[in-house]
């Protein structure tokens, strides 16, 4: 059976921390795109990349043992014995040093930089390809500002995820070992253990401290996706909030979100300043320690006075990976987190899949049958059931019916939006399930009741149905759908922009757009969902000119709202219930005076009401 829940839904509204396994395992896929098989530059260079941030960490440990030298050979010496030219060795040596440990972060980046970058596009690839492969079902119910927001946080935790592993954690564990080695050579081990025993402790607050203020940066992270999502889905919906004067409603609704995410991010900022005061104390007292012990050192003669610079100096190296370990750990906690729920996303399978023996459609008719179809949206909902009919190559056929009667399912179900749960769909003898969708889909063309278009120009949304078409071509296809005068009297002509989903058109414009795209696509089999149903009449009869024009020597299936405009149809098909209710052609459903013959006389009825109300308001304006 099918699965009939909103998965993306359970997704976005899952705010639970999850395990350390999931964690790791989403880490572990994309490893692959870090270190890719056969890309050997790409290798070379994050191999590189950690040589030189491990050489980085040694010099800036031993850079302050050379600044050191020179303080003690100044300190408390005859300055007329000593050579400036050796001291200035030393020193030079020292802004060498220092020089590098400039450089290595630079090196760095310019060695791993392509590789972070092709690891985000390719996943980022890898993900859009992946949403466009899953099902109607999951995008109609979807939430887009959420989900986007998911992607978005998903996909930039990568690069910086393996950036703070590779090069800033790792090394800095490697440079606390080079610490607690040249402590134990240079002083003892009990300068070593204090290193240590301050690094593991800092390590521990920061990890339970991060684990006590997560769930503040959840709330916050939860807060920002309803806002997200609040925000998106009315400035989608800006004309129905202009519709009903809205506006203080949606800022409203919007301003509960954004107080919400306020609060819980000042609860998260007061919680990092406790977390910041800790790791100060803990780092601070460890130094103090040490600066102690070589002050003692230094009484006792085995000492000298460049030791406390030495000493403090390396320590001082390590508070900045110190410090920045806090920031690391909580973002790397938290990007494992968006970046698992990402990969759960990934792991959604499309509800409808090619099989592994499919083939390529070939159309050499474009005759349609559904044979004993069954369907549901929701097991408790059936549409469709048991409904059989068919289309000859060349033919018109509508579908007609009241709402919720299956009308807008069968052109779902012959575009494979949806798989049947019974029955069998066919085009010229080939099950359509058998069949692959890129095949399937490029046969058929669809002009629908709403046309949503790219927020593009005119010309990228006729050409959109063949990408490289020549401009003639898609000047031709405007024309037979008759809206090339109309675009000429742009400004900017087919350079045009539409607006975000072509809103600057007229439904009608739209509708011809739609129309020309379809055109030039050029394709054996067409489908008009209602194309004409949300149209004037005025706007409607031109439309319709322009309909007959895409659908001769096609096969034709009209979704039918208004029955006027299938008059003209070789067959007409009554759904009611999910089942078929009557066929035939216009004349013989209307002769068998069943239910077509009432949906026809209910129309012409609304149709003379509505007249005889315009003839009223000219009459009054008259006098």
């Amino acid at each position: 059976m099918r699965p009939r829940h909103d998965q993306s839904a359970s997704i976005l509204d899952q705010h639970d921390p999850s395990s350390l396994k999931q964690q790791l395992q989403a880490l572990a896929k994309v490893w692959p795109f870090v270190w890719p098989k056969g890309r050997v530059t790409y290798k070379l260079r994050v191999i590189g990349a950690f040589l030189v941030i491990l050489l980085g960490a040694y010099i800036n440990v031993r850079a302050p043992f050379v600044l050191r030298d020179v303080s003690n050979r100044l300190n408390g010496a005859d300055t007329t014995s000593i050579v400036f030219g050796n001291i200035a060795l030393f020193i030079i040596g020292y802004g060498f040093l220092r020089l590098m440990g400039v450089l290595v972060p630079q090196i760095r980046e310019f060695l791993f930089t392509r590789v972070g970058q092709n690891a985000q596009r390719e996943i980022a690839l890898l993900v859009f390809r992946h949403m466009h492969d899953l099902s109607m079902r999951f995008h109609i119910e979807r939430r887009t500002g959420g989900l986007s927001r998911l992607i978005e946080r998903g996909i930039r935790s990568i690069e910086f995820i393996f950036r703070i592993l590779l090069f800033n954690i790792g090394p800095m564990i490697i440079m606390l070992v080079i610490i607690a080695v040249t402590f134990f050579q240079q002083y003892s081990l009990l300068y070593a253990l204090v290193a240590i025993v301050t690094v593991l402790v800092y390590f521990w607050f920061t990890i339970t401290s991060t684990e006590w203020r997560l769930k503040y940066r959840r709330e916050m992270n939860k807060q920002d996706q309803e806002a997200s999502a609040k925000a998106v889905d009315s400035l989608l919906n800006f004309e129905t909030v202009k519709y009903f004067n809205m506006e203080n409603f949606e800022a409203e609704r919007y301003d509960k979100s954004m107080r919400a995410f306020q609060e819980a991010a000042i609860r998260s900022n007061n919680s990092l300043a406790l977390v910041n005061i800790g790791q100060a104390l803990i780092y601070n007292s460890g130094l103090v320690i040490l600066l102690l012990l070589t002050v003692r050192g230094v009484l006792n003669g085995k000492m000298e006075v460049g030791d406390l610079l030495a000493v403090s100096l390396v320590m001082m190296n390590l508070q900045q990976p110190l410090n920045f370990l806090g920031f690391a750990y909580r973002e790397v906690k938290q990007s494992l987190i968006d970046m698992e729920k990402m990969f759960t996303l990934l792991n959604i399978k499309p509800e409808v899949k090619d099989r592994l023996e499919a083939t390529d459609l070939i159309v050499t008719g474009g005759a349609i049958n559904f044979e004993d179809v069954y369907f549901a949206y929701d097991e408790q909902r059936p549409i469709l059931k048991g409904v059989s009919f068919s289309v000859a190559p060349g033919q018109k056929v509508a579908i007609v019916g009241p709402s919720g009667a299956g009308k807008s399912t069968i052109s779902r179900i012959l575009y494979r939006f949806y798989d049947i749960d019974k029955g069998k769909v066919t085009i010229d003898g080939q099950d359509i399930a058998a069949v692959t969708q890129e095949s399937l889909r490029k046969a058929i063309g669809m002009v629908p009741q709403d046309t949503v278009l790219f927020n593009d120009s005119i010309a990228y949304n006729i050409g959109y149905a063949k990408p490289g078409a020549a401009h003639a071509d898609i000047e031709q296809a405007a024309k037979l759908a008759q809206i090339h005068g109309f675009i000429m009297g742009l400004p900017d002509q087919y350079d045009s922009l539409v607006g975000e989903r072509g809103l600057k058109l007229s439904g009608g414009e739209k509708q011809r757009v739609a129309i020309a795209r379809t055109i030039l696509k050029n394709p054996p089999v067409l489908i008009l969902d209602e194309a004409t149903s949300a149209l004037d009449s005025v706007t409607e009869n031109d439309i319709q000119q322009a309909l007959d024009v895409v659908s001769e020597n096609r096969t034709t299936l009209v979704i039918a709202h208004r029955l006027s405009t299938i008059i003209d149809a070789d067959k007409i098909i009554v759904l009611e219930a999910g089942r078929i209710a009557e066929q035939g052609d216009f004349a013989e459903l209307i002769e068998r005076d069943g239910i077509f013959a009432r949906l026809w006389q209910q129309q012409r009825h609304q149709s003379e009401i509505e007249e005889e109300g315009i003839e009223d308001a000219h009459g009054e304006g008259r006098i």
